[in-house]
Parts: C-alpha cells; sequence; structure tokens
C-alpha cells in the first residue's frame, strides 16, 4: 500500500498526521487521493468509519496550502457541509491540526448556538468554513457570508443530510458556489436524492466505491434476544454495565430520556442525546461519553447521525429501528477502524414479524435466543466480563440523573465495583491509526474521526 507521501501530500501535512499516530492510509483514502489531489469531482462511496473525513480533509488542505491567497471579509475559499452539529464539531477537531501545519484558519457553522461568534470569524476572513446547512443558509441570506469564492466543495454523509432533509437549502448554497469549483460528495448509498446533486453539481466525477453500508455489518455480531416486557429493562441493563462502551437506541425522545435515567438509578453512568437536548446539553453528553466518564450513550436515530466515537463496542437497540436502513446506520456506530463490535437487538413477542423483516432486508442472520427471566448464560456470552454499577454519572452544571427518577428494584448502585476495561485487548486500537498516544483501552478518548 502506498504511502500519504508515496500519494502527493505535501510534507507539513504528512508530519501533521505522524504526529498523530496516523501513518498508513485507509483504503477510501488511498483511492480518491490521487484524483482529489488532481482537482477532479470525486464521489465516494463508503459507510461511516470507513476513513472519509480524511480522504476529503487531505486533499483540501494540501490544495489550499498549495496555493495560497490573503483572506478576505466574508469570503472563503473551502467549504464543508455536514447534517449535523457534532459531526461538523468532529471535523473541525480532525482538521485542526492540519490547518495548524498549514497556516490555514478555519470556523464552524451550526445552529443551537450564538449567531454572532461566527459572524465575527466571518468578517475577520478565513480559509474553511464547515457547516450545516440551515445556519450557513441563514448567514447568506443576512450578508455575512459570501459563497462566491469557493474553490472547493465537501458534501459529507450526503444521504443523512437527505434523510434530515437538507437537500434544497443544500442544493440553494451549492448554487451560489462557482461553478467550475471542485466538489466532493462522500455518501454510503446513492438513494434519497443523492444521485441528484451528483447529476446537477459533479462535473464528469471519479467514482471510489470502497465498500457498503451493508459489508461490515455483515461482519459484525450480531444477536436477537426474544424476552418478555417485564425483562426487557433488566436485560438492558446487563450488557449496558458490561466492560466497554455502549450506544443503546431508542425510538423516541421521550424514551431515551427515560432509559438514560433509569440506567444511572441502577448504578450504570450513562447520558443521552435527542433533539429535546440544548446544545451546550447536548456538548457535554457526548464529551462525557467520549472521555470514558459516561460509558453508555442512550441516543435516538436522528441526534446519532454522524457521531463518530471510537471503540464503542456494543450497540443496543432497546426499540428495535422501524426499517432495514436505520439497523444499518446504528449498527455501524460499533466494528469502526479495524475494531470488532456487537449488536444485539431486544425483541418482544409483538416485535417478531417486524424484526425478522428488517434483518432480512439489512442482510444479515442474527444469533436468535428466547428466554424468560432476566438472565441467562447468553448474556456474558454476548457482553464477557464483570459488571460494573459504580454509580449514576455527575456533569457539571446538570443535576445527578438519579435523583430525577425513582430507584429501580434489582441491582443497586455500587453493588459490584470493577473497572471498564478492554473486552478485548485486541479491540483497544488499531495500530497507526488511533489518535495521538497510540493504542487506548474503551475506556479513553475518543479516537479520531478518519
Amino acid at each position: 500500500m502506498s504511502t500519504f507521501a508515496e500519494l502527493g501530500l505535501p510534507e507539513a501535512v504528512v508530519n501533521a498526521l505522524a504526529a498523530n499516530g496516523i501513518t498508513t492510509p485507509f483504503p477510501i483514502q488511498a483511492a480518491t487521493l490521487p484524483d482529489s489531489l488532481a482537482g477532479r469531482d470525486v464521489l465516494g462511496r463508503g459507510r461511516t468509519g470507513s476513513g472519509k473525513t480524511y480522504a476529503f480533509l487531505l486533499p483540501l488542505v494540501s490544495r489550499l496550502a498549495a496555493n495560497p491567497a490573503p483572506r478576505r471579509p466574508k469570503t472563503f475559499r473551502a467549504l464543508i457541509l455536514a447534517p449535523t452539529r457534532e459531526l461538523v464539531t468532529q471535523i473541525d477537531a480532525s482538521l485542526a491540526p492540519l490547518a495548524q501545519a498549514t497556516g490555514l484558519r478555519s470556523a464552524t457553522v451550526f445552529g443551537g448556538v450564538s449567531a454572532n461568534p461566527q459572524i465575527d470569524k466571518l468578517r475577520n476572513g478565513i480559509d474553511i468554513v464547515i457547516a450545516c446547512p440551515g445556519r450557513l443558509e441563514d448567514h447568506v441570506k443576512s450578508g455575512h457570508a459570501d459563497l462566491s469564492g469557493v474553490q472547493i466543495t465537501v458534501l459529507d454523509e450526503a444521504d443523512h443530510m437527505a434523510d434530515l432533509g437538507f437537500l434544497p437549502p443544500v442544493k440553494r448554497l451549492l448554487d451560489r458556489t462557482p461553478k467550475d469549483g471542485q466538489r466532493l460528495l462522500f455518501s454510503a448509498t446513492l438513494d434519497n436524492g443523492i444521485d441528484v446533486l451528483v447529476d446537477r453539481y459533479l462535473h464528469d466525477p471519479v467514482v471510489h466505491s470502497v465498500d457498503s453500508e451493508q459489508s461490515p455489518v455483515t461482519a459484525m455480531s450480531h444477536h436477537v434476544l426474544h424476552v418478555d416486557g417485564a425483562a426487557r429493562f433488566d436485560v438492558l441493563t446487563d450488557l449496558a454495565a458490561a466492560p466497554g462502551r455502549t450506544i443503546v437506541f431508542a425510538r423516541t425522545k421521550y424514551g431515551a430520556k427515560g432509559l438514560a435515567r433509569k440506567l444511572n438509578s441502577r448504578g450504570v453512568p450513562a447520558v443521552e442525546l435527542h433533539g429535546n437536548l440544548s446544545q451546550n446539553a447536548r456538548t457535554r453528553n457526548l464529551a462525557a461519553f467520549s472521555d470514558g466518564s459516561a460509558t453508555v450513550l442512550v441516543a435516538t436515530d436522528i441526534a446519532a447521525r454522524g457521531i463518530h466515537v471510537d471503540d464503542v463496542s456494543l450497540v443496543v437497540h432497546a426499540d428495535p429501528p422501524v426499517e432495514h436502513k436505520a439497523y444499518l446506520h446504528r449498527s455501524g456506530r460499533t466494528a469502526r477502524a479495524g475494531n470488532d463490535g456487537t449488536v444485539v437487538t431486544l425483541m418482544l413477542d409483538d416485535q417478531v414479524s417486524d424484526v425478522r423483516g428488517l434483518t432480512r432486508k439489512a442482510g444479515i442472520k442474527p444469533t436468535i435466543t428466547k428466554f424468560s427471566g432476566t438472565s441467562h448464560p447468553v448474556l456474558q456470552e454476548i457482553a464477557p466480563g464483570e459488571r460494573n454499577f459504580s454509580g449514576p454519572i455527575v456533569l457539571a452544571g446538570a443535576e445527578p440523573a438519579a435523583t430525577r427518577a425513582p430507584q429501580q428494584p434489582g441491582r443497586q448502585p455500587g453493588q459490584r465495583s470493577g473497572r471498564r476495561g478492554n473486552r478485548s485487548g485486541a479491540n483497544a486500537g488499531r495500530s497507526g491509526h488511533g489518535s495521538s498516544g497510540g493504542n487506548r483501552s474503551r475506556r479513553g478518548g475518543a479516537g479520531q474521526h478518519r
């Protein structure tokens, strides 16, 4: 496999990558870099976690650094559009060391926070804007942002932007960028109108399909636990208390909030992520999950789109998703960056037909276990290790979740204690692909979003 230097990246960028422990390109990076560095329009098809972020950041930074230009108020030379605020923030974090090494300046633009700091940065002149479509369009309409100088435009997770209804503002924004600019579009699928974007805005694009949304999901370990309603939460608690990071998916915002509170009441440190939270609360909760303060994240489908935290060892569908695409997206939160992963769906009697249908459409054949009661040997097989009930998480500026929910029967907080370590030492990280400092345990911080 080629090195980053052999693929044509400048020395400053290669050194910045190496300083963060990144020395070997992922397949999608090796495939797309020669064309994107040459200025070609690129359509990259690959699943979440396949390395798409650096696949567009590396050529973007390299091309801007090779052709420096004075900064002008309200204008910028590169635009990255992403579907969620969390993804914008994570892209910016990945960009930071590259921008510092090449003298470039960036700004993030999204809703839920004050617009004035964003306007100030735009007024002072920057090189790269990473934005959610809605807030950026507000700045354009108010005259605080001008897209006429954009040379490179990136659409990240375009299929998710379509799912969230962002295609109309995306089209309006792209219409304001120069027609001869370079466009890089990355998406796991080409449905939901993505093909319209490709036909309308990409010029003779080079297509690189590294893998499909299904390919890594079929390689995961998939389980369906057929439980009765009375045992559902006890089974969920047992899985959530196992070693490693766990993401639990609920169908509604109310359900996510309730499950997070109940898990905390059992002594499992959990945070919630859903649309009813303020931006500060979303940022705080995601940070707690990323740094290991909370070992469980309870999320809804929409809130979790674009969330990239490495070393998630277990995904639990507390509520089975409605359709197979949601199953694939949810499940893709684990088995990232070369690690393995396990996916568990909790199924009640009246959900049997729906779960069978969605797993069939998703192309996976899960191991199905039916049991009554709250315990079964399969729980240790799925998530081995000592269960940890160290107590509810207490976040700065937030009321402890356990004080707001009635105590649940069963295990009590602090009943058993133990460090949540690696489920498997082999999964702690992937050589050359982690964040600075090399491999981490699952208790450690979030990895580089690649």
